[in-house]
């Protein structure tokens, strides 16, 4: 297997400090890195393996980071605004670019991390050179909901409480009604990804899972719409990088070698 270096970086921010780790290939053949964004309840831990496969597989370099309030990032005690997710790409974005001098990128997210990748792809179409998602959501869906009316109940057990504290500290209250609140709010229920797309020009590969519990597979059909590239994973379910991360690296793998991944979209609205 490629040996991979690891390091890790804290980067200051207006609200706070954020932590970044990146996997780097010993002689990578890429010099464009991908840049991974977590879900709601996610940090750069809870990637698991999946950041050293897929750097030892693409041999490139691979980052990932804790959003503010997430992981081992600082705190935030503030309420997640309505537009928070192209805010991440936004404002966050460019300090992990400015301290890591990364000059172009690849984004990647899971879950309302690729809403974060697609608005990044859309904000930054100069420096951003594919945009990779993985079960995200495209708009408030009632499965979705539903999904996180179930979480909501069954983090109601000390035991799921103690294991998102696990990674996520004292923040594990927050984090939890951030994604929560968030979501379940009635004035978020028209939210959803369209103006991002409609501005995305770069490659485009959407990953879903034919199990999803958080969303149907109508969000990587809008998502990928005529210009992206759409693949269902059979019998897997929200959580692809931990269900089968092995799959996952091969298929943003052979998509990034295929002449796909290198051509943008046609300039047409969807």
């Amino acid at each position: 297997m490629t040996e991979i270096s690891e390091k890790e970086y804290w980067i200051e921010s207006p609200g706070g400090r954020l932590f970044a780790k990146s996997w780097t290939p010993l002689d990578p053949v890429a010099n464009t890195p991908l840049i991974l964004f977590h879900d709601s309840l996610g940090c750069v831990a809870l990637w698991r393996q999946f950041p050293q496969l897929l750097a030892a597989a693409l041999n490139r370099q691979v980052i990932a980071y804790d959003r503010l309030g997430f992981g081992r990032s600082d705190r935030r005690t503030d309420i997640l605004s309505r537009d928070f997710i192209a805010v991440e790409a936004e404002q966050y974005l460019p300090l992990l670019c400015e301290n890591l001098s990364i000059k172009e990128f690849i984004a990647c997210g899971h879950s309302v991390g690729g809403g974060m990748a697609i608005w990044a792809g859309a904000r930054f179409p100069v420096q951003c050179k594919a945009v990779i998602s993985i079960a995200a959501q495209a708009f408030v869906e009632d499965r979705t909901l539903t999904g996180i009316r179930v979480a909501e109940k069954e983090f109601e057990l000390p035991e799921n409480m103690n294991r998102l504290a696990k990674y996520h500290g004292d923040k594990a209250k927050w984090v939890l009604h951030a994604w929560i609140d968030t979501w379940l709010a009635p004035e978020f229920g028209d939210w959803n990804l369209d103006a991002a797309l409609q501005a995305l020009r770069c490659p485009q590969l959407t990953i879903h899972g034919e199990h999803d519990e958080f969303g149907s597979v109508a969000h990587p059909r809008r998502i990928a719409g005529t210009h992206g590239e759409c693949r269902i994973l059979q019998g897997v379910g929200h959580t692809p990088h931990k269900e089968c991360p092995e799959l996952l690296v091969e298929v943003i793998e052979n998509w990034l070698s295929s002449p796909a991944a290198a051509s943008p979209k046609v300039a047409d609205d969807r």
